[in-house]
């Protein structure tokens, strides 16, 4: 893999950096494959970024060695379930994702509804996961200016990643709908507690659009 690099994070404890969140989501895939397996003995968490992964509880010091030289396959998208979300398309900058877009307002649903997502990482917030899937050409710029309250369950795009915020904060994601839901996201009596975790496939499904 291009770019990887491989770096201590205290006394058992590595820190995985790579040149590409595509990467980063194949490695990732991986080592829970050989965590799984028995491959990584001792490994407590693995906890993936944006362009990171960090591993804890490393007992093998030639781990770090052996992690450069391994062969990953592009990650699986065709196993396991899918979460459905079901949200409402009446977001306040459905019209500025759709200029970025170049296409007409009711697109903005239907292309984001069709996209198949993946959780890329979490973070931000409890509850909070990073979704990937839609064409690079889509992304889109965070607002200039920051909104002070974002409701909680709005359903929000900034450059590659898709994310639903599960309960109100700032925020300057651009805004395309609401999930009716949103406490579903965050259960801390639940086993996990969180609805979305790294690697689970996402479909929304539209139940309301702006009329």
């Amino acid at each position: 893999m291009s770019g990887l690099r491989v770096l201590t994070a205290g006394p058992r404890a590595l820190l995985v950096e790579f040149g590409s969140g595509e990467d980063t989501e194949a490695f990732h895939a991986e080592l829970l494959r050989r965590r799984t397996s028995g491959e990584l003995p001792g490994v407590r968490e693995i906890v993936p970024g944006a362009r990171t992964v960090l591993l804890d509880g490393v007992e093998d010091p030639t781990l770090a060695g052996r992690l450069r030289s391994w062969t990953v396959p592009p990650p699986s998208r065709g196993a396991g379930g899918t979460v459905e979300i079901r949200v409402v398309y009446d977001g306040p900058d459905l019209a500025e994702v759709a200029e970025a877009w170049g296409v007409a307002v009711e697109e903005v649903p239907r292309i984001h509804a069709r996209t198949q997502f993946r959780v890329a990482f979490c973070g931000f917030a409890p509850g909070f996961g990073y979704l990937t899937g839609l064409p690079a050409h889509l992304s889109v710029e965070r607002r200039a200016t920051p909104r002070t309250r974002v409701p909680a369950g709005s359903l929000a795009l900034a450059g590659p990643y898709t994310g639903v915020y599960p309960r109100p904060s700032p925020g300057g994601w651009q805004l395309i709908g609401r999930m009716p839901e949103p406490e579903a996201l965050w259960d801390p009596g639940r086993q996990p507690a969180a609805l979305l975790g790294p690697g689970a496939r996402v479909r929304f499904v539209p139940v309301g659009v702006r009329g």
